[in-house]
Formats: C-alpha cells, sequence, structure tokens
C-alpha cells in the first residue's frame, strides 16, 4: 500500500506552486514590485524571484515574513483558491482573491 499524497500534490499543486501564484497575486494586487517587496520584508529581490519562479523552497521563517508584508498568517499563503479576508481599517487581500473595501 502507498502513502497517500498530501491533498494539493493529489490535485497537481504543490505547496510550491501554490506559495508562488500566491505570492504574485498578491504583490500585483498591492501594486508593489518584486524589489519593494523585498525592502518589506528584509529578503534580497532575487529572492522574491526566485520564489515567485519555484526555483526554491523558501524557509518557514521566510514564508512568515512575506505573509506578515500582506497582513497575513503563513498557512493563508499555501491554501488554494483562498477568500478575501477583513481586517481593522482599509483592504485586506488574501491570496487568489480580488482586492475589495470594507464597508
Amino acid at each position: 500500500m502507498s502513502p497517500k499524497k498530501p491533498r494539493a500534490a493529489r490535485k497537481g499543486r504543490s505547496a510550491r506552486a501554490l506559495l508562488a501564484e500566491n505570492l504574485v497575486h498578491m504583490r500585483r494586487a498591492k501594486k508593489l514590485t518584486q524589489e519593494a517587496l523585498a525592502f518589506e520584508t528584509g529578503l534580497h529581490r532575487t529572492f522574491i524571484a526566485h520564489v515567485e519562479r519555484q526555483a526554491l523552497n523558501p524557509s518557514l521563517d521566510n514564508v512568515e515574513r512575506l505573509a506578515r508584508a500582506f497582513g497575513l498568517e503563513a498557512y493563508e499563503l499555501l491554501r488554494p483558491k483562498a477568500r478575501v479576508g477583513k481586517s481593522t481599517g482599509g483592504t485586506r487581500v488574501t491570496p487568489a482573491a480580488e482586492p475589495t473595501k470594507r464597508r
């Protein structure tokens, strides 16, 4: 009997792919360049580019730094088709969703 694959892998999308997709979406929704995101997180611009291209696996510490830049928890960057979340004051964008204004 073979071990079960993780849910994302069973659907053909790895955690690395979900992270990359969500990171690009979030960065563009906030109208940030890779360089601006790198500055906000204290990471290097080429690191951001590598993560977006799925060229490397970032550490959990770096996933947390990326998530904090968007006001998210780290796990939210790894969720497929996440919904728009609400935060106190203004717009909060979550992965794979369009930005919306709070009422």
